[in-house]
């Protein structure tokens, strides 16, 4: 017996060290059940897969969409990005007669999903035709606008009753898991679509749009199974409910608030400008098929995924979350200037490291800012807290993809016209210009986060090796 419970101490030991998050259950909520509500963010991953990654490959390379038109689609849903916090907030404080908080939100976000994802290959290809090209565009905006709000929606509520679920010492790590599953459903969603993709045809186009959206209908609905329990609380006229500027001045007032929000925007924008640009990069420069291109996205989503397990591990020694993010910032520093010498090399090899890289600054900064805008919340404002980091987040990179988009396009079309130079005069001048941006944003969210590390409520709370983010100049 002895032998046996040492046996099972050392079992799991080794779970905790390679799957990090698993600390984040407990006996009341088991990792089954937590795994099993990550599934809405497997739906998401999924869908930023199609709308970040392949769709706007095959809207420029296969069906001759301008790069600006196209990256102010897939910026369309990031509208729905400034009303996060106010979903949050209002999945707080909702009064349901069926005693539900969150569930009426992530239904209805769900619905939202299926329904923008089963019109948008029609209207993808309507924009392909010269004479319906007006209808297409209206039809695609209505289809990325419905697929925008309802993941949003769906995400947020989805992350505030993951937090409802667990204690405040696993509600982080838990919240972090819950990334970690978007990520994963991202390279998954990424192998699997670029494999369908690899001879494009516009049948298959829109059987792998709509079979992306059957199945995210059936992962959410499979997630949301009896999560919530009801209450009559939530239920009762009577339970106050602040209004939301009242609680968000409260969450404002923090010391550190508004200084990590900078941040955080700062660091979306420099994460997501090259969004709708790497795939086309890949096919335009190096001459890459579709399946070759998403398959970038999967080098991505294998980056992120990396680093949020190491993250974890750092956040379980007792690290500064905002060390970690400064860690992301300057991998995503040296993986832009990969990037940019992919094209002079010549070199699929050297892109794919690069984008793998992006992935991996992405997601120790991502798990970073996350966490600590974790540490900032009260039972009473998880979503409220979740929803303006989220808010912040996605509206800077919905406004970085629209304008990496622009940019390109015009740095694109003075090089090649000689306008800047025979040295210049090449299509690759335009994507060279958003990274060599996308590094100087990167320094200056450095230049952001210095003062923060070591003053989060947590980092005090715990002692963490010095990073030197607090001796960068500010």
């Amino acid at each position: 017996m002895a032998q046996r419970q040492a046996l099972s101490a050392k079992w799991s030991k080794v779970a905790l060290t390679w799957l990090p998050f698993a600390d984040a259950a407990s006996a009341e909520i088991p990792l089954s059940r937590l795994l099993r509500l990550s599934l809405f963010q497997v739906s998401v991953g999924m869908m930023t897969v199609l709308l970040n990654g392949t769709l706007n490959r095959v809207m420029i390379v296969e069906l001759g969409i301008p790069a600006w038109l196209v990256s102010l689609m897939i910026a369309i849903p990031l509208l729905a990005a400034p009303f996060r916090a106010l979903i949050g907030h209002k999945s707080d404080v909702h009064r349901s007669v069926l005693g539900w908080r969150r569930v009426p939100f992530i239904w209805f976000g769900t619905l939202m999903q299926f329904g923008g994802l089963a019109i948008m290959p029609f209207a993808l290809l309507l924009m392909a035709r010269p004479e319906l090209f007006a209808i297409g565009t209206a039809a695609s905006a209505l289809a990325f606008l419905l697929a925008g709000f309802g993941m949003h929606t769906t995400q947020t509520a989805g992350l505030a009753l993951t937090g409802d679920l667990v204690d405040d010492e696993r509600r982080p790590r838990a919240v972090a898991l819950l990334y970690l599953a978007l990520l994963a459903g991202m390279m998954i969603a990424a192998l699997v679509i670029g494999g369908l993709l690899a001879h494009f045809t516009p049948t298959r186009l829109v059987q792998v749009i709509q079979g992306s959206a059957i199945l995210t209908f059936f992962l959410n609905v499979i997630a949301l199974w009896k999560q919530e329990a009801r209450s009559a609380t939530i239920a009762s006229a009577q339970t106050p409910r602040p209004a939301f500027t009242d609680v968000w001045q409260s969450f404002v007032a923090e010391p550190i608030t508004m200084r990590l929000l900078v941040a955080v925007g700062l660091g979306a924008t420099a994460f997501s400008m090259q969004d709708a640009l790497l795939e086309p990069y890949g096919g335009e420069i190096l001459g890459l098929s579709v399946g070759a291109t998403t398959f970038l996205t999967g080098g991505w989503a294998l980056g992120a995924l990396a680093g949020f397990t190491l993250s974890a591990r750092w956040l379980s020694r007792g690290m500064d979350a905002l060390r970690i993010s400064g860690f992301g910032a300057v991998v995503g520093i040296a993986a832009f200037m990969l990037v940019i010498f992919a094209a002079p090399l010549a070199s699929p090899v050297a892109l794919l490291a690069g984008a793998t890289a992006i992935g991996a600054g992405a997601g120790l900064f991502l798990v970073g800012t996350l966490t600590t805008a974790m540490t900032l919340a009260t039972d009473k404002t998880s979503g409220l807290a979740l929803g303006a980091w989220g808010a912040v987040q996605t509206t800077f990179a919905g406004l970085a993809i629209a304008m990496g988009g622009v940019l390109r396009d015009m740095v694109s079309s003075l090089a090649v016209s000689d306008e800047l130079g025979l040295t210049l005069a090449n299509r690759a001048t335009g994507y060279a210009t958003i990274y060599i941006i996308e590094i100087c944003l990167l320094l200056a969210t450095l230049v952001v986060l210095g003062p923060l590390v070591g003053q989060t409520p947590a980092a005090i709370r715990r002692e963490g090796r010095s990073f030197g983010l607090t001796e960068f100049p500010t």
